[in-house]
């Protein structure tokens, strides 16, 4: 003989056995989340305007449903939170790349006036070397000049 054990509370018994007790709380009454701290809590948010509850849901129905409602709200609050936070790091990034395109069209102007002084340098040294050559050709060219006369005078004699 199988005997078959009918579940002492079936799903929709437990529900409505929850309801009628929570039925039986008084409103006026301080419920345990009162005391709990804060950090604890939910977090309190009204009803979403995006859903409404269906006619003939259930009280446990309906505080379940809100409750999930909520949940997701605050995360979907959080997921905005941190697309605020990702724009502004784009706004940091933006700063970051217009100073650095300042910073490189200065470091060009600093380029450009080092090959600028280089040309000038370069200049000086090659107009000085050109200066000491001519300078030495003429000292050659004088001293030819007065070991010259001085040979003729010495075979004149």
């Amino acid at each position: 003989m199988v005997r078959t054990v009918k579940p002492i509370l079936d799903a929709l018994d437990l529900e409505r056995e929850i309801e009628k007790e929570f039925r039986k709380v008084p409103h006026h009454e301080s419920l345990p989340t009162d005391f709990a701290p804060l950090s604890v809590r939910a977090p309190d948010l009204g009803m979403p305007d995006y859903v409404e509850h269906n006619d003939g849901a259930t009280e446990i129905g309906r505080l379940s449903a809100e409750a999930v409602v909520r949940e997701y709200e605050a995360a979907a609050k959080d997921i905005e939170a941190l697309g605020v936070e990702l724009m502004e790091q784009a706004r940091q990034c933006e700063a970051m790349t217009r100073e650095a395109l300042t910073v490189t069209e200065e470091l060009k102007e600093t380029a450009a006036r080092y090959r600028a002084e280089a040309k000038r340098v370069f200049v000086q040294i090659e107009s000085c070397s050109l200066l000491t050559a001519e300078v030495r050709k003429i000292c050659e060219e004088m001293k030819d000049k007065i070991a010259t006369p001085a040979k003729v005078e010495a075979k004149a004699e």
